[in-house]
């Protein structure tokens, strides 16, 4: 439904949707402008791999829930980009009367750059007019946007009649500014922005204090020659500021909020209600920390470069919006990795052990799960839902010290739902399966804990002849295969 909504939004005028009933609905026009392709990508204004439920607009969309992906609407097709892991699932979950499934990396699939190219030349040499793309700046990366770019311009270059050496304009991204993004003005019901509040990760877990951190950052910003370096993805913020949250972004650590350092300021930008408490106030100002509100950052990178021309922005394109990286004139940009990554990958000793003090607690909880699972199969005879598979383990894991929440949602695969990549449970599912003594069981979980996080994949299979040991034989050779 949401889908054949869109269609009809891009392939008429730019228009508000009032829905009437759940099947009908009416539309009221607002703009004269034709909108023929609009994107609708996975990701968050931090590019986030997990993002909130309010910007799960390809979800809504599609029906497909998978981390990746990106759904392309054009006015009377639509289409579903996504990698390997997800074919079966997108396969499973997509409405084939609204969506053809493209399966990135396979033979005769287009990049979504090279699609929209194609049907800009076909759109120009058809009507004479650039192909308007449309897409929201903040839920696409600043390097997405160049790519496009790009692309538009070679296909120019290499279309009949372009001679001109590419001046011809086939296709144009319309950012659509001053409107709300598409999928949100369809979107009834859609959850609002989390404002859970930031809690300090102690020192002992941290091992590093935040004027350190900027220190550094501010020695490497002197030989980059930068006067601001932007941090946008969560968990840069998070490790920055020693903050974590929970519940923005179902089972992980991370808080909705930006950032930026210049030589004299350290600014955090969020929801006022993220930093309400003392113990976060306190924090943050003992580290000479600025809060802003979160919608600022945009203003105050233009503020900061309208002053002096010599000012540099560091800003990693990969890891920024659009709309964060457009507002920086291409000589003040400084396009490359920031300086947290590198700062994130080394491991202090206090990280160190806390990740070590993680995997031992949770050895502990899998190891009481596994005692469970094999008494239930083997001593009880009876079989096992995934659901149920799910909950007793992460309850084995909420008794351990520091347990926070599980670390992704559990994949627990009974036979064919173990191929199912990122599969989850559910009570009301069709695919619900039942472990037994003749089924194998893949089952990939991980917990969050105070001071570090778990990811452990197992796969077992309880029958002891016959099936069992057969499946231990080829599971043992495709292993080997795989070390040797």
């Amino acid at each position: 439904m949401a889908c054949s909504q869109l269609i009809m939004y891009v392939s008429c005028f730019w228009v508000s949707l009032i829905h009437t009933t759940f099947t009908t609905w009416s539309l009221h026009y607002h703009y004269p402008t034709i909108r023929l392709v609009y994107l609708v990508p996975s990701d968050d204004p931090h590019l986030s791999e997990c993002v909130p439920a309010a910007y799960m607009r390809r979800g809504y969309l599609t029906d497909f829930h998978g981390s990746a992906g990106m759904a392309v609407v054009t006015m009377d097709k639509a289409y579903l980009w996504t990698d390997s892991r997800y074919f079966n699932e997108a396969s499973l979950r997509l409405d084939s009367q609204h969506f053809d499934l493209m399966k990135q990396g396979q033979p005769k699939v287009p990049t979504i750059p090279k699609f929209l190219s194609d049907l800009a030349t076909s759109h120009y040499k058809e009507k004479s007019k650039p192909l308007k793309v449309g897409m929201d700046a903040y839920v696409h990366s600043a390097s997405f946007a160049q790519d496009l770019n790009e692309a538009f311009e070679e296909a120019a270059k290499d279309m009949e009649g372009g001679a001109n050496g590419g001046a011809t304009t086939i296709a144009e991204i319309d950012t659509l500014d001053g409107k709300s993004n598409m999928v949100d003005s369809i979107w009834e019901g859609r959850p609002a922005l989390p404002k859970n509040p930031f809690r300090v990760q102690p020192m002992e877990y941290a091992g590093m204090a935040v004027t350190e951190k900027v220190f550094k950052i501010r020695s490497d910003m002197k030989e980059k020659k930068a006067t601001l370096t932007v941090f946008s993805a969560l968990d840069d913020v998070a490790y920055l500021f020693n903050l974590r949250c929970m519940g923005d972004i179902e089972t992980c650590p991370v808080g909705i909020a930006y950032a930026t350092i210049s030589h004299d300021a350290v600014t955090l930008y969020c929801d006022e209600e993220k930093v309400a408490s003392a113990e976060v106030s306190e924090h943050l100002k003992a580290a000479d920390v600025t809060v802003q509100p979160y919608q600022n950052i945009v203003s105050d990178i233009i503020s900061h470069l309208s002053p002096n021309v010599g000012d540099k922005v560091w800003l990693d394109n990969s890891r920024s919006n659009y709309a964060l990286s457009r507002v920086v004139p291409k000589p003040s940009l400084i396009d490359a990795q920031n300086p947290v990554t590198p700062m994130k990958a080394c491991k202090n000793a206090a990280e160190m052990e806390g990740m070590r003090r993680a995997h031992i607690v949770d050895g502990a909880a899998m190891a009481h799960f596994m005692a469970w699972l094999e008494n239930a199969i083997l001593v009880e005879k009876r079989t096992v839902s995934e659901v149920e598979i799910d909950e007793v383990l992460t309850g084995f894991r909420a008794k351990q010290p520091g347990f926070k929440e599980v670390s992704f949602p559990t994949i627990a695969g009974v036979g064919p739902n173990g191929a199912i990549v990122h599969y989850r449970a559910a009570e009301d599912s069709d695919l619900l399966k039942h472990l037994d003594d003749k089924t194998p069981i893949l089952i990939d979980s991980g917990g969050q804990y105070e001071y570090g996080t778990t990811d452990v994949t197992r796969t077992w299979h309880f029958g002891k002849d016959g099936g069992g040991s057969k499946f231990r034989d080829l599971y043992t050779r495709v292993l080997k295969g795989n070390i040797g």
